[in-house]
């Protein structure tokens, strides 16, 4: 299985409730714990601004690369502006467009032919927040967006769905593709949470505070095959880690052993349509780092039960 990372994720974003610390943990524990072999690992190049300009508009992307965001601006992405920030972002693009192409076989895998369900893992990205003309909510780029954009440009694939499992409502994603018949969203989240503008994607399952593992199983298993009804050619999954019971930033109560079946469900529709799958890990921000590096790390030891099993 192939495993997306740079060193260069972690990113200095100063005092903030987004360890971007936690993508080195993870690569970290999956090494240690032998889950992913070196060999497995490969770094991205950084997004051409011709690729980001797929998604974003003009406008948006001088202002990232001359400094022009405005304070008002930087509060509502909630990160300052800087070259390195900017950079760091770009890379984490690349690295979901890599995902995206190996999984689809726009590239090949590094380690020969491409197993017969293909799936690969990008220990970042899932950038859901950015619109097209701003970013919101720690997203400077929509990572997933800008990749199928590239995609269906190139003639990789045409139907595209998007599973996102982040605690917060994909409201940049969700207007990006809005009208789109080609690119399914669906988004399961809570709903009395950031964005307070939630643009309607193909699907978005609001689920009430307090949710814990049966409801939110529950719901996901009903929603799932919406989602392959679409057929698509690709998925994209946001396997966020912020449905936990102790996140910061969300209010759902699901367990460790809850968002572990959640990923499980996942991969299983997933190969059951057959379908190739690029995954994202999104948001975490649990009190202790150690939790939310442990629900990633169990995210991508699902997605090898699954890929093996």
């Amino acid at each position: 299985m192939q495993v997306i990372y740079s060193p260069r994720y972690v990113i200095d974003i100063g005092t903030h409730v987004f360890p971007t610390v936690k993508y080195r943990l993870v690569r970290d524990r999956l090494l240690e714990r032998g889950l992913v072999a070196p060999a497995e690992f490969i770094e991205p190049e950084t997004a051409s601004w011709e690729d980001l300009a797929t998604v974003h508009t003009g406008e948006y992307l001088d202002k990232l690369r001359t400094g022009g965001v405005t304070l008002q601006e930087q509060a509502t992405l909630e990160l300052p502006w800087a070259p390195g920030i900017i950079e760091g972002f770009r890379l984490m693009v690349g690295g979901t467009l890599l995902a995206g192409q190996i999984a689809s076989g726009a590239r090949r895998a590094r380690a020969g032919e491409a197993p017969a369900w293909p799936v690969v893992v990008h220990l970042g990205g899932g950038l859901h927040h950015a619109f097209a003309d701003h970013g919101e909510g720690f997203c400077v780029f929509n990572d997933v967006a800008v990749a199928i954009r590239r995609l269906q440009k190139d003639g990789a694939v045409r139907r595209v769905a998007i599973i996102d499992g982040d605690v917060h409502h994909g409201n940049g994603t969700a207007k990006i593709f809005a009208g789109d018949p080609d690119v399914f969203t669906f988004s399961i989240h809570q709903q009395q949470n950031y964005p307070a503008f939630k643009p309607h994607g193909s699907l978005d399952v609001g689920l009430p505070d307090g949710t814990g593992d049966a409801a939110y199983l529950a719901a996901l298993g009903q929603a799932l095959p919406q989602v392959f009804a679409h057929r698509p050619d690709l998925v994209f999954y946001l396997a966020g880690a912020d449905p936990y019971e102790d996140d910061q930033l969300g209010g759902l109560r699901l367990t460790m052993a809850g968002l572990r079946e959640r990923d499980r469900q996942v991969f299983a529709a997933v190969k059951a349509a057959g379908v190739p799958l690029a995954v994202t890990l999104a948001g975490g921000y649990a009190r202790r780092v150690e939790d939310t590096v442990a629900i990633h790390v169990a995210t991508v030891e699902e997605a090898r039960r699954a890929l093996h099993g």
